[in-house]
């Protein structure tokens, strides 16, 4: 008799190998797989069951969604979801838009509300405050949060709330981030890299080891009952997202990120859209763990926990790096071209930045020729960041400024065609494939009103005086190095100057 062996091999051919060793070989193999198979499965979350057909709608359920600001197309039994869209604008026009929108949905047979405050204050946490004090909220178990630019896909609820069940102490599900215009120019390639280390490694690793990580303001699903515990949306930082991230953690509530669920949105497109972001997002933190450091310490979980909260959650990327980068890069290299007795080692200057940034750019192997530029370009936000950071940590003026990111409007129908066709990953595409029909959303009036009221201004570029005077500094430092024949310090300054020129006189796209 002849047996294909699991090998390739002929079973009555290869020095008499019998069937039974083969069969046991094939099992030795096939328990291997199954190991390997169990190791990678402890790496991603499984949800415990899915939700398959609507014969019975008590199995599903009760799902609030609120979108400050967008529109959504139901996954999930109409009878057992609403939808609040949840409108801050300050302006006529759009508010008329959305509530018209609003109206035609609603005929349509969806559950869906308007809502629109007239006491505008706590910025996106008191829209969200406010819109969980309602009376009919009490009646729903999840609420799912999307912000104006995010296009979940039609199985976003399907591939997200099956992971609640049987785990009573999970409070959040959270999705990753996909980017319809992460080619469309340097600086969303830029982002691109950053993000993509976020989600790849800080939330992945986080969610698996420690089942901790930060809530990212959008595209999460909270279980309602672990909201209310750890106190709701407060309106005391403008990191609202971390907030209730680490109060739901000190509670002892786990969390889930998903990698493989991609939620669509857009980047900012200009530098000093990105550039207001990112105070935000490094100011807050820094507010936040003032607010929050004493609660850390008597908090009943363990040290290795109130450890990674403290230094990577809070100081590392928020404190540390941005001082680093900013006091190593902008004033103690530039200072010892002048000074002939100090000097930095290579290793400091070079070898290892670009060890840190080949590391931030492994998620994202397509963006390894911006490796350089990447490396610059950190360097060069560092002012930013730490601007932010110190107004942060010491409550300046700037520390409770809250200025919405002004995005293109990229994630609409269109985009989000041309992103899935672009994109490999047959979830991207399954996740756009809805969007093909035609658009009857009247937000795209919005742009047009928008693109009114700028008509007759003129389009300008900005110039940022704390990057021009550092620029003149590097740059004289790397003229200083060239004739003490410094060489690696006068590339790395040189190049750095440049920087810092081409962000001060705002190289990249902007606004009207």
């Amino acid at each position: 008799m002849t047996f294909q062996s699991p090998v390739g091999g002929v079973g009555g051919g290869r020095g008499g190998e019998s069937l039974c060793q083969v069969i046991g070989n094939k099992g030795e193999l096939l328990g291997t797989a199954a190991a390997e198979l169990d190791e990678s499965v402890k790496l991603r979350p499984v949800a415990a069951a899915g939700y398959v057909g609507r014969d019975n709608l008590e199995d599903y359920p009760m799902v609030l969604v609120q979108i400050p600001m967008c529109n959504e197309k139901e996954d999930w039994p109409k009878e057992r979801m609403l939808i609040q869209v949840l409108d801050d604008s300050d302006e006529l026009d759009a508010q008329l838009l959305i509530k018209a929108e609003v109206q035609k949905w609603q005929q349509r047979g969806v559950h869906i509300l308007y809502r629109h405050r007239l006491i505008r204050t706590g910025y996106k946490a008191g829209n969200l405050k406010s819109a969980m004090s309602c009376d009919y909220v009490k009646e729903y178990e999840f609420v799912a949060i999307f912000d104006a630019d995010f296009q979940p896909g039609p199985d976003f609820l399907k591939k997200t709330i099956p992971h609640f069940k049987g785990k009573d102490d999970l409070a959040l599900v959270q999705a990753r981030w996909a980017f319809v215009n992460k080619d469309e120019n340097l600086l969303t390639r830029l982002q691109n890299i950053n993000l993509s280390f976020h989600f790849e490694v800080e939330q992945h690793v986080n969610s698996v080891f420690i089942n901790f990580f930060g809530f990212n303001g959008t595209a999460g699903v909270w279980r309602i009952k672990a909201l209310e515990e750890c106190g709701g949306w407060l309106e005391r930082t403008t990191v609202e997202d971390m907030d209730i991230s680490v109060r739901a953690h000190l509670c002892g509530w786990k969390f889930i990120y998903l990698n493989d669920v991609k939620c669509l949105c857009e980047l900012p497109e200009s530098y000093e859209a990105y550039k207001k972001q990112q105070h935000r997002w490094h100011s807050g933190p820094m507010q936040l763990f003032r607010l929050c450091f004493v609660d850390i310490l008597r908090a009943k979980v363990s040290f290795g926990k109130k450890a990674n909260m403290v230094f990577l959650f809070f100081l590392l990327r928020k404190l540390i790096l941005p001082f680093y980068s900013f006091t190593l890069f902008c004033i103690i290299l530039p200072l010892t071209m002048f000074l002939p007795e100090a000097q930095l080692s290579a290793w400091v200057v070079c070898y290892v930045p670009g060890i840190v940034s080949m590391l931030n750019i492994l998620p994202e192997p397509r963006s390894f020729p911006f490796i350089v530029p990447y490396l610059l370009f950190e360097n060069t936000m560092s002012v930013t960041k730490f601007n932010a950071m110190i107004s942060g940590l010491f409550q300046l003026g700037s520390s409770y400024e809250w200025v919405v990111t002004k995005k293109l409007g990229r994630s609409s129908e269109a985009d989000l065609v041309a992103y899935a066709e672009k994109e490999s990953d047959p979830l991207v595409v399954e996740t756009t494939s809805l969007h093909r029909s035609s658009s009857e959303s009247g937000l795209g009036e919005l742009n047009k009103i928008e693109t009114l009221k700028k008509t007759g201004k003129k389009r300008r570029n900005r110039l940022y005086r704390k990057e021009l005077a550092l620029a003149l500094i590097l740059l004289t430092a790397s003229l200083r190095s060239l004739l003490s024949a410094q060489g690696i310090h006068f590339y790395f300054l040189l190049f750095q100057g440049i920087s810092f020129l081409g962000v001060g006189i705002f190289m990249f796209a902007s606004y009207p």
